[in-house]
């Protein structure tokens, strides 16, 4: 019975670990948004708003994701790599923030953020593997697979659009300077759009994902129960 309830134990401490560093993070890269923006809107540049909004999409779409990775994935061991790349996201959000009247170290920036968001994805396969291989019924292994699908999506299509779309902001202010700085406002309304659709996709498969989430916990819980030596 101890080692089960140590091993509940455990698994609690890793979430609040988890979601505390989560929420940590992401309230730093929050405030260089607040502070970056401020000279933004008191100087009424609305062409730079786009931005603006992209970041805070930015950060919901990050603690979104985080949220969902945590409560199907996380239990103990501590996964050290995984939480540095969590670290690594928010310097890299936090530089992209200080860029938001600067079009083009905002599209290069952003194609970096991308770009570790997209080594993310690949590195955390190794959690969905680990999951699968201790799930506990029917519901774990549907919810596992849908992990498994929506993590290949984001390797193999999502994160490399945001990843692309960025770089070929940069690439094109590079290249075009006296044409796109003039017309910036509609890269930064399309990558508005596209992260907006991105939180969307995010939000749905939650939701989609949500009853088998109470499944599968609850397979975990019985499975934990039957492992408890019986009592004198």
């Amino acid at each position: 019975m101890r080692s089960s309830g140590t091993h509940s134990e455990l698994d609690g401490m890793i979430v609040e670990i988890e979601l505390t560093l989560a929420s940590i993070v992401q309230g730093v890269a929050l405030y260089f948004l607040i502070e970056n923006s401020r000279a933004v809107l008191s100087t009424q540049q609305r062409a730079f708003w786009p931005y603006i909004f992209s970041g805070l999409l930015t950060i919901l779409i990050f603690w979104s994701r985080s949220v969902v990775h945590t409560l199907t994935l996380i239990r103990w061991p501590l996964e050290f790599g995984h939480n540095f790349f969590y670290i690594g996201c928010a310097l890299a959000e936090s530089l992209l923030f200080t860029r938001i009247a600067d079009p083009q170290g905002w599209f290069t920036l952003g194609a970096i953020y991308a770009g570790i968001v997209w080594l993310l994805f690949v590195y955390d396969l190794r959690l969905i593997r680990a999951r699968e291989r201790d799930s506990a019924g029917e519901a774990s292994n549907r919810l596992y697979a849908l992990l498994t699908r929506d993590q290949w999506l984001n390797i193999g299509a999502l994160v490399p659009a945001l990843f692309f779309l960025n770089l070929g902001c940069a690439l094109c202010l590079y290249w075009r300077p006296d044409y796109f700085l003039a017309h910036h406002v509609w890269l930064g309304g399309a990558q508005l759009l596209s992260f907006s659709g991105y939180l969307l996709y995010v939000i749905r498969f939650f939701k989609s994902i949500a009853p088998l989430i109470q499944q599968s916990r609850q397979e975990w819980h019985d499975a934990k129960e039957k492992l408890r030596p019986q009592q004198d």
